[in-house]
């Protein structure tokens, strides 16, 4: 037989504490948390469990809006504005983009983090792992863009790395290995998936937690573009303008065998 406590037990958590009249999160009261939080802090507490310095937040920050979006070039945004153009609604359309979101397009940050935690573990030289791609011709991930030569989302994160060093919030332990990693790779340079990996791998996250807060981020990029698609009178928006067919690779026109 169940008893109460059993059933108050079933979905057991440590995140929220919720009564009539009460929510709290971590023990924080909502009314508190209203107007004396930002997003950053709200998510690092609701994900850590505890309240971010304002080091730690202005790096969260920042990776947060560097991967916001990247146009319908992205899988993600263009399935979303796809899903818009059938007439979904927003839900339905964001959820479409993230589901897209796998080890190919949106996994790498998560990959680069376990690589740098990983390196950090078996202390291997960063220049043998590179090495042991190259022999691979294995992608190295976090590193090298298919549209630009130099991720211009790079440059500001690893500024921001370096500035928060010199500040002490962050070790810079995992900043060099990721530079060590781009100088044994170079001229490939580091893309927006190993500057974030570089920072969340400084700020202690889970690996899992990088593709987590990259889909929140981009979650922002699949609103905007699927609520711009929706409200456009073309519907049924396919991946190709009607203009343009598939290439066929198929048999050539062929007759039925004769009976």
């Amino acid at each position: 037989m169940t008893s109460t406590t059993d059933a108050a037990d079933w979905w057991a958590t440590g995140i929220s504490d919720i009564a009539p009249g009460t929510i709290r999160f971590h023990g924080y009261a909502i009314e508190d948390l209203i107007g004396a939080v930002s997003f950053p802090q709200m998510i690092w507490l609701m994900v850590r469990g505890n309240l971010p310095t304002a080091g730690q937040t202005s790096l969260l920050e920042r990776t947060l809006v560097a991967a916001v979006d990247h146009g319908p070039q992205a899988p993600s945004i263009a399935a979303a504005r796809m899903a818009a153009s059938c007439g979904l609604p927003l839900n339905n359309a964001i959820a479409t983009g993230v589901n897209l979101l796998g080890d190919i397009h949106g996994g790498a940050g998560q990959q680069c983090l376990e690589l740098l935690y990983d390196l950090d573990r078996t202390g291997q030289h960063p220049a043998d792992l590179v090495a042991s791609y190259k022999a691979r011709k294995a992608y190295l991930p976090g590193f090298g863009h298919r549209f630009h030569p130099h991720d211009p989302r790079r440059d500001p994160l690893i500024e921001a790395a370096h500035q928060a060093v010199a500040e002490g919030t962050i070790s810079g332990h995992h900043l060099q290995t990721a530079l060590a990693l781009e100088s044994a790779l170079a001229p490939v340079p580091m893309n927006v998936d190993g500057a974030t990996a570089t920072i969340y791998a400084e700020l202690g996250f889970d690996p899992p937690l990088a593709r987590g807060l990259f889909i929140l981020s981009r979650s922002v990029g699949l609103l905007a573009h699927a609520h711009e698609q929706s409200k456009e009178p073309t519907r049924l928006k396919g991946p190709l303008p009607r203009s343009i067919l598939p290439t066929y690779t198929g048999p050539p026109p062929r007759d039925l065998p004769a009976s």
